[in-house]
């Protein structure tokens, strides 16, 4: 009887010491010097305090913060911890953050201080979003900070709104294409395999790729091909169009290209916009991004 009643205790015993060693590996204060993490971050309900912002433009608030997520951010208290993406070890010590988030990659990457922020006492961790969706970031993350199940959670949250969006929509039944419409002068046209194909995919288009006669004119990523103006009608093979990070102004602009003309999606009008915070998929942008195309085929 001794034996039995004394193994429940142990049991409980074991249990709160791990939780109490849980609880202290936990960051308090985290820190992220990448804008197009931090939209994760936030959906996690992580404990962030500060984040690096971007150069204001028409991506952002006057801050630098990215549009999708400001009024989250602004909501939690989250300060800048840098503007415009100029590294400031000073700033990132002021905050005394007990995990700091870097880039592997991209133009908010401080991957190069990675080692004097390391000599100063401050715990990193890296992600690269080039080569992930946010989805898998936000499990790495979880892990990282001991909040995996906020990570499944705003994972639920996001498929569930997918999947609540698509069940009222009727897209059309040729495949659309995804295409970069000018954007800082260059021309793309969005792969299957991209997110925001993928998110199209999940709500019910078909999504057309690069015909194979114009392999040797595209310039391939992992995402997209990029292609000269001069053949980016030969390369957009979709019934319709989606202008990645596009607006209504960035739509009238396509269907108004001479080059363009002769395009099914433009002689029919079937020229949408994503969104412009659509150029990177969080779960913000994600969700505007399914608004924005919702209120076209509703």
């Amino acid at each position: 009887m001794i034996k039995l009643r004394a193994l429940p205790l142990l049991s409980l015993a074991a249990l709160l010491l791990a939780s109490v060693v849980h609880a202290a590996d936990t960051p308090r204060r985290i820190v992220s010097t990448t804008p197009s993490v931090t939209g994760i971050l936030l959906a996690m309900n992580a404990p962030l305090i500060a984040t690096a912002a971007t150069t204001p433009s028409r991506l952002s608030d006057a801050k630098g913060f990215f549009t999708q997520w400001a009024e989250v951010a602004d909501q939690r208290g989250v300060q800048v911890l840098y503007s415009n993406l100029l590294f400031d070890i000073e700033a990132v010590i002021g905050q005394d953050p007990d995990l700091l988030v870097l880039s592997a990659t991209g133009a908010d990457s401080v991957i190069q201080h990675q080692g004097e922020l390391q000599a100063q006492g401050i715990n990193t961790t890296v992600v690269n979003y080039s080569n992930q969706s946010w989805q898998q970031m936000a499990v790495e993350l979880g892990k990282v900070t001991g909040l995996e199940q906020q990570a499944q959670d705003a994972i639920k949250r996001f498929d569930d709104y997918t999947a609540q969006v698509a069940a009222t929509l009727t897209p059309p039944a040729e495949p659309v294409s995804v295409v970069g419409y000018n954007i800082a002068g260059s021309y793309s046209v969005g792969l299957p395999s991209s997110p925001q194909a993928r998110l199209l995919s999940a709500l019910g288009f078909k999504v057309a790729g690069l015909p194979e006669a114009l392999d040797a004119q595209v310039r391939r990523s992992s995402d997209v091909g990029f292609i000269s103006r001069e053949n980016l009608s030969r390369a957009i093979v979709g019934d319709s169009v989606f202008l990645l990070g596009g607006n209504d102004a960035d739509v009238q602009a396509f269907l108004a290209d001479p080059v363009l003309a002769n395009l099914p999606a433009v002689i029919h009008k079937r020229v949408y916009p994503l969104g412009v915070s659509s150029f990177r998929i969080d779960y913000y942008s994600g969700r505007q991004m399914i608004d924005t195309v919702a209120r076209s085929f509703h």
